[in-house]
């Protein structure tokens, strides 16, 4: 009996082991997909081109995933040495917190979690397994720690710290600027004292809601869908004190037009597409596209088929080419959601793919400066904090 008791607790400890060690990094290579192009080539022009880029991207979720961001790997789509390789200035990294099981564009509630299940499978702090501010603060911590020790990496909270990056680019160095934002102000567990902690961990963009409503508001893939809540005026009203930049990605159309109603700075869309290029519950429309627009804001295209209508370039570039013809070339940025469990068709290293496509489409070269990462990079030199 005793040998039973002592083999059973050897397998039970084993199968522990196998879960902490193993669990999180099927769960990446299984979500995180790149699929490979088939007979696009990229000319020398594109290629001359990219080579004098600053890329910037307004959304990824590499921190949510088993993986040291210093290193470059074969699976997923984004790391620092792909970012180095795709010639970025700039990205944005996003905390995601909680998202629902069964996950949809329709309709979710706030009673499921997935976030809970990587958290444990990927060591993060106990505290972070039952508290959704202390996982976005962990994650805002994976980059500290990686900024700490890498040349390649530069936490930057406000402008003249995104300065100093851009001017180190001009003296040759490899060096990215990393913007710290939030998937959902679930974050703040309804507490107003802890936007303070966010901005305090480095967050300086943050996004209203995920896939289901909030205390904030409601989310395109909500149930009621509803618009701002009183407490979410209040939290608005805080941030634009703060010149923390709202991000209106995942927010149904009634929290849009409330948001729109009272901001008196810039907001972003970090990653969506457009009703006018694909059909999407959760893409734009025409009217909200040129309000955004009117506020100085930006709307990042997104790279993922839900989004554009398909993984190749060429539907990215369709997506960019409507909000260009509809407002402007300024307005418009990219919003990859590399790493957000999307599939793509090409990772951070293959950004030259994009501008290829850019190209074909007849974009000029001082045209794809501004869509490839120019406008992005203006934006927060003027509505980062001082």
């Amino acid at each position: 009996m005793k040998k039973i008791s002592i083999t059973l607790l050897s397998i039970i400890v084993l199968a522990i082991i196998i879960f902490f060690t193993f669990a999180g990094g099927i769960a990446d290579k299984k979500m995180n997909k790149v699929v490979p192009l088939e007979g696009f080539a990229v000319s020398d022009k594109a290629k001359s081109i990219h080579e004098n880029l600053k890329v910037a991207d307004l959304h990824c979720d590499l921190t949510l995933w088993d993986r040291n961001i210093l290193e470059e790997h074969d699976h997923g789509q984004v790391d620092i040495p792909r970012l180095v390789k795709g010639n970025f200035a700039l990205q944005v990294f996003n905390a995601v917190i909680q998202t629902p099981r069964g996950m949809n564009y329709q309709s979710n509630t706030d009673e499921t979690d997935n976030v809970t299940l990587l958290a444990m499978t990927n060591r993060w702090p106990i505290k972070s397994w039952s508290s959704l501010c202390e996982r976005a603060i962990h994650q805002s911590n994976i980059v500290k720690e990686a900024a700490e020790v890498s040349p390649n990496l530069s936490l930057v909270q406000n402008q003249s710290e995104l300065q100093a990056v851009l001017d180190g680019r001009d003296q040759g160095e490899e060096v990215i600027a990393a913007i710290m934002s939030i998937e959902g102000l679930h974050a703040l567990e309804v507490k107003l004292e802890n936007l303070d902690r966010l901005y305090e961990a480095g967050y300086r963009q943050l996004g209203l809601v995920h896939f289901f409503d909030n205390d904030i508001g409601g989310s395109s893939a909500g149930v009621a869908k509803g618009g701002l809540t009183e407490f979410g005026k209040e939290i608005i009203r805080r941030m634009e004190e703060k010149k923390i930049i709202i991000d209106l990605a995942h927010s149904s159309p009634a929290l849009i037009q409330d948001v729109l109603s009272i901001a008196t700075r810039p907001v972003v869309v970090s990653h969506t597409g457009v009703k006018g290029a694909h059909e999407s519950p959760r893409n734009l429309l025409d009217k909200e596209i040129k309000q955004i627009a009117a506020l100085d804001g930006l709307i990042g295209i997104g790279f993922w088929a839900e989004a554009v209508g398909g993984v190749h370039p060429s539907n990215v570039v369709k997506s960019i080419r409507y909000v260009v013809d509809l407002v402007g070339i300024q307005y418009v940025a990219l919003g990859s959601d590399f790493d957000g469990a999307v599939t793509t068709s090409f990772d951070a290293s293959q950004m030259v793919f994009l501008t290829e496509a850019l190209l074909q489409e007849g974009f000029s070269e001082e045209d794809i400066t501004k869509i490839m990462g120019g406008n992005q990079i203006a934006f927060f030199l003027k509505n980062l904090p001082e």
